[in-house]
């Protein structure tokens, strides 16, 4: 299958207002960004991915883009941006943007123009009147809030929001829509950003405003998953500017399915190269992701082999800045947080597919140690307290659910060192700082050569050299309760992945043992008959 990316990159998603504050604000910034490409050349990623940087009122963290055009004031100036992207092609590493485009700000000069009443902005927008004094539609809303909101002073007309109130949705029925875009991408492209992540971009052509079936969340959305018309736009982006800079597009596909995944990224229909799916992080959901059960490593098994050998090229990954850190979900990952955290650098660089680590990731942060939601500065987690509330929810089950489902979890700021706020800022950092930065974090994992984030280096290096592991057929080998197996071949090559998912020393079957090579593993001793506690292991196949 031919792509318009390497398949040996190893992306690493930086959430600019949590990664290095330069300037003491207490914010991220590009400068402090630039001030740790070094270390982020050393860890041997060679792209990173950056969340927003645009202007924003930052109703959503700069997922409400106000100026496409320009950089957020308190990142920096499009000066920084330009000496950033120098800087890192002069390391070998690439920038991704993140392209949001399902909807803009209401503070985006479109929206205030539509408000003015400038007709042709106002089709720029989905904006109807209500039907017998009552909304336009059923739909939900994926903030837990009503997606229709009063349009300017108007007594019946509504806008509709997708998502919070401030981040008005896209009408991709009009064409003006489309050039626009086409505009925005052109310009970074031009400046030499090597691709996008397109945020829900498999929702961005309603199809039609009818009411939806009812269902407990998101009611509508079968109207404008992964339409027709979404697909159309997808075709288009790709052959009239992506193909021109040669550029990747990877998308965040919210309730993909294997097969409109596999439509998705069909080399033929020429639409995304590769999409984010959600299933293997939904492995420890009752239902929604905000009602949290044990994790289950067989059912995570299952989801990774179903994806590995459904779709020829996925995305892998299990944190973003959306989602809680992946150790803290190991129920039993106390006092395992270097082996779990090094047993999943092992399983992520050996699966199939292009890796994407989450800032942070590669030292074992853990979940952040929030004492109540005034702590919380994330929207979604507000919203749905707000409506857990009005479902009668007790309140100790409704931070129960907000602590360890909110996405702050993946936002808490960079721990670099063991000095105040972790090195990541002089100011007050804009969220707290986790309590365990005195024993988790960039400087003394560096000084330990059996730590997580050298081994965590060692996994990447070998990610982007060994053939085998970057374009080798995937053979699921074995499915338990606690062992997850698998191989990889390449011209007659055979490697041998092997992780204990849990907390306790589990016997490894005949058939994995006997694979004489250990080519790399996280635990320094052991035996061939047992794997130790998040034991990972990568054998070869002997050459007998």
């Amino acid at each position: 299958m031919a792509h318009h990316f390497r398949k040996d990159m190893v992306i690493y998603q930086i959430y600019p207002r949590s990664f290095q504050d330069s300037n003491g604000d207490g914010m991220g910034d590009i400068p402090g960004i630039i001030s740790r490409l070094d270390y982020l050349q050393a860890l041997g990623i060679d792209t990173i991915w950056l969340s927003p940087v645009y202007k924003s009122p930052n109703a959503d963290n700069g997922y409400d883009i106000s100026d496409y055009k320009s950089i957020q004031p308190a990142f920096g100036t499009m000066e920084d941006f330009d000496e950033l992207l120098a800087q890192a092609k002069a390391r070998g590493i690439g920038i991704v943007m993140d392209l949001v485009i399902n909807h803009t700000s209401d503070e985006h000069e479109w929206f205030q123009k539509a408000l003015a009443g400038e007709e042709k902005y106002r089709d720029y927008y989905i904006i109807r009147k209500g039907k017998d004094g009552k909304l336009p539609n059923n739909w939900g809303n994926f903030f837990a809030m009503c997606p229709w909101s009063k349009f300017g002073d108007s007594e019946d007309e509504y806008y509709l929001h997708l998502f919070a109130e401030k981040q008005p949705d896209l009408n991709w029925h009009n064409p003006a829509v489309l050039e626009e875009v086409k505009d925005i991408m052109r310009f970074w492209l031009e400046k030499g950003v090597v691709g996008f992540r397109c945020d829900v971009i498999n929702i961005l052509y309603k199809n039609t405003l009818e009411d939806g079936r009812k269902q407990l969340a998101l009611t509508g959305k079968e109207h404008y998953l992964s339409t027709p018309g979404c697909h159309q736009i997808l075709h288009t982006l790709r052959k009239e500017v992506l193909d021109e800079f040669n550029a990747f597009a990877v998308g965040e596909t919210v309730f993909v399915t294997l097969a409109q995944a596999g439509d998705l990224c069909n080399e033929d229909r020429e639409e995304l190269d590769m999409v984010f799916s959600f299933e293997h992080m939904g492995c420890d959901d009752l239902g929604l992701k905000w009602f949290k059960t044990r994790l289950s490593p067989k059912r995570l098994m299952k989801t990774l082999v179903k994806w590995q050998t459904g779709l020829d090229w996925n995305t892998n990954y299990f944190e973003n800045h959306d989602q809680p850190r992946f150790i803290s979900r190991f129920a039993d990952s106390d006092g395992f947080r270097r082996e779990a955290s090094t047993m999943m650098a092992g399983l992520e660089m050996t699966l199939r597919g292009t890796p994407f680590i989450h800032e942070g990731q590669e030292i074992g942060m853990t979940n952040g140690d929030f004492r109540c939601l005034k702590q919380i500065q994330d929207i979604e987690s507000h919203t749905v307290n707000e409506m857990a509330k009005k479902l009668g929810i007790p309140a100790n089950m409704r931070w129960n659910m907000i602590r360890r489902g909110t996405r702050d979890n993946g936002r808490m700021p960079m721990q670099w060192s063991d000095e105040k706020n972790a090195g990541f800022t002089t100011g007050k950092p804009w969220l707290r700082v986790n309590g365990d930065y005195k024993e988790v974090n960039v400087a003394k994992e560096q000084r330990d050569p059996n730590g997580v984030l050298n081994f965590w280096k060692r996994m990447i290096a070998l990610r982007r050299t060994d053939e085998v592991l970057i374009d080798g057929d995937f053979v699921p080998v074995l499915v338990s309760n606690n062992i997850f197996a698998f191989e990889r071949t390449l011209n007659g090559r055979r490697l041998l992945s092997i992780c204990n998912m849990t907390g306790k020393a589990a016997k490894l079957p005949k058939h994995l043992q006997g694979w004489e090579k250990k080519i790399i593993g996280n635990y320094l001793t052991g035996t061939e008959e047992y794997m130790q506690p998040f034991e990972f292991r990568l054998m070869e196949e002997s050459g007998e």
